[in-house]
């Protein structure tokens, strides 16, 4: 499976809409260009395109709009995320970006994982 990689004009536009607040931060997933909240991801690109986690409903609101399913792998989908459909670096969808955070920031922290290396230690 060949990963589609983000083009610099989309990670750029990309650091540009993702709220810039203290407890946001981005970082690097799988290639592409990801923002996290207490450690859970809300938003990120995929290759040229946006992807939010969404609440299901509001996830349907989107498709209805154009979006669809986010499949990193075809036939796989990857549940509470949806492609945002249209030109997203021309209009950014600013309402939904922050709701995307809004959501994600009620979710608990995630805890770093301890190194594999130190688990066979002892």
């Amino acid at each position: 499976m060949k990963m589609p990689k983000p083009s610099e004009d989309a990670k750029a536009a990309f650091a540009r809409v993702v709220p810039d607040e203290p407890a946001v931060t981005l970082r690097p997933m799988f290639g592409q260009m990801s923002a996290f909240v207490n450690g859970n991801m809300f938003c990120g690109i995929y290759g040229e395109e946006l992807v939010l986690r969404l609440p299901p409903a509001e996830i349907e609101a989107v498709k209805k709009q154009g979006g669809r399913d986010f499949e990193p792998v075809a036939g796989h989908k990857m549940g509470g995320y949806v492609v945002v459909p249209g030109n997203w670096r021309v209009k950014a969808p600013v309402a939904l970006i922050k709701r995307a955070l809004e959501v994600t920031r009620t979710m608990p922290a995630k805890v770093a994982k301890k190194k594999a290396a130190a688990a066979r230690k002892g």
